[in-house]
């Protein structure tokens, strides 16, 4: 079962370490966490992905700060409850981290793929020069009747294809993990920036079965 699960969401970044590590939590004695890895993306711009570590895979006293690192894992979420309200938090969960000496041209620095179920109507829209968007959000489930729920993005011929999926449809999706800076308006006086990510869909594809009802559990960290 936790085999099945794993492959289930898949994750690979390969960036440069670009934050010292600030403790997230702890679970059996095991202390988790997160440092800031930063990917190229292909346009010479760049994505930061937070990753969340285990004291047991790396020294979290140590600074790393400048290295090329690869990460292995499951991309996760969590809701954090702030301003009367839950927010959803996501991060690369690692399971295998390794140094490189350099990442290469022709390296996918930044690949993800998810296998789960539609658990909100696709939002379909054209931005004003006509270019199609939909938005999608996966929940892949874990062990132990837990899932995640991972907002993904799909442009042109993929919008279309995701804007006919339902709820409780399964779908599998393959792209990388985006950050994209946002304003959250806190007030009428005071704005403050943030950082959202998501899954930039490259393929999508609609898998055979649907979600039974309340098979899709509350996503936990």
């Amino acid at each position: 079962m936790t085999d099945k699960v794993i492959e289930n969401n898949q994750v690979t970044v390969m960036g440069e370490v670009v934050s010292g590590f600030s403790y997230s939590h702890q679970i059996f004695g095991e202390g988790f966490y997160m440092v800031d890895v930063r990917c190229k993306r292909l346009s010479e711009s760049y994505d930061t992905i937070p990753v969340m570590v285990s004291e047991r895979l790396l020294d979290v006293t140590a600074d790393y700060v400048g290295q090329l690192i690869c990460v292995s894992g499951q991309f996760r979420s969590y809701n954090r409850h702030e301003e009367r309200r839950n927010r959803l938090v996501l991060s690369v969960f690692a399971r295998e981290v390794s140094f490189l000496e350099e990442v290469e041209e022709s390296s996918k620095t930044n690949q993800i793929f998810l296998d789960g179920y539609i658990c909100k109507e696709p939002i379909y829209r054209k931005t004003p020069l006509g270019r199609e968007i939909a938005d999608l959000l996966l929940a892949v489930n874990r062990p132990y009747g837990k899932s995640d729920y991972i907002p993904c993005i799909c442009w042109g011929r993929n919008a279309r294809y995701a804007s006919t999926f339902k709820v409780g449809d399964r779908c599998a999706v393959w792209g990388r993990i985006q950050s994209r800076e946002y304003m959250k308006k806190l007030d009428e006086e005071n704005v403050e920036k943030r950082v959202a990510f998501e899954v930039s869909v490259s393929k999508l594809e609609m898998m055979e079965g649907e979600v039974e009802e309340g098979e899709i559990a509350e996503g936990e960290e």
